[in-house]
């Protein structure tokens, strides 16, 4: 049985040398590489006849979770691997999500990535032994992701969300100070407190992110 294969990764580079990693193995056919996603779905669109896409996370126009997202609706029998340079939480956690089959990583030797294609195909989940062990953390912990981000928000005080409210009412620090019975200074030094926690750079960032968050 032929594996039919297509490659998806910004880095031509890359492509290079995966083609070469699957070059010692006479079953695997590569039909086609794509530098974005976009690409891959035009691909797609003219010839769907593959069995599995090894697909890079970090691309420009349309990266390679949204991709996997397209594809697995429109062609769910098409097994996807994400092949990825970087084992991060957030990237894992997105890529199953999204209905990736498997996640390795890039700098996998020839074998391994033969049979993670051959496990693949036969059902299983071809995993790099430290993406498994976060997977499984990820599992324990679902909420380890979501609250990741959501921490810095959570620790304002009472007085910042106060002065956030505020500020989502287009107020100038004169008149914040005013209603909230503080000084300008003291509004201001509110203000650089929630920029920092909030990481942000501006009134109106502050302002998305606090409403993103139902923090206001």
């Amino acid at each position: 049985m032929n594996f039919r294969v297509a490659i998806v990764d910004d880095n031509s580079f890359l492509i290079h040398a995966i083609k070469e990693k699957l070059s010692f193995f006479d079953d695997v056919i590569v039909k086609h590489t794509s530098l974005d996603g976009s690409e891959l779905l035009t691909k797609l669109e003219n010839s769907h006849n593959l069995d599995l896409i090894l697909m890079d996370i970090e691309m420009p126009v349309l990266n390679g979770i949204e991709t996997t997202q397209i594809v697995k609706q429109k062609f769910p029998q098409i097994k996807i691997i994400m092949l990825t340079a970087f084992d991060n939480d957030e990237n894992i956690f997105n890529a199953i999500k999204a209905g990736a089959d498997g996640y390795l990583l890039k700098e996998i030797n020839p074998d391994q990535l033969y049979n993670g294609i051959k496990e693949t195909m036969n059902g299983g989940a071809a995993m790099n032994p430290s993406i498994a062990l976060k997977t499984l953390k990820l599992l324990r912990n679902p909420l380890h992701i979501d609250n990741q981000k959501d921490k810095e928000e959570i620790s304002l005080s009472k007085r910042e969300v106060e002065v956030l409210e505020q500020l989502s009412k287009a107020l100038s620090y004169k008149a914040i100070a005013e209603n909230l019975f503080l000084s300008p200074s003291t509004v201001r030094k509110h203000i650089e407190n929630i920029y920092k926690k909030l990481q942000v750079h501006s009134k109106i960032e502050a302002v998305q992110k606090a409403k993103r968050h139902n923090i206001i």
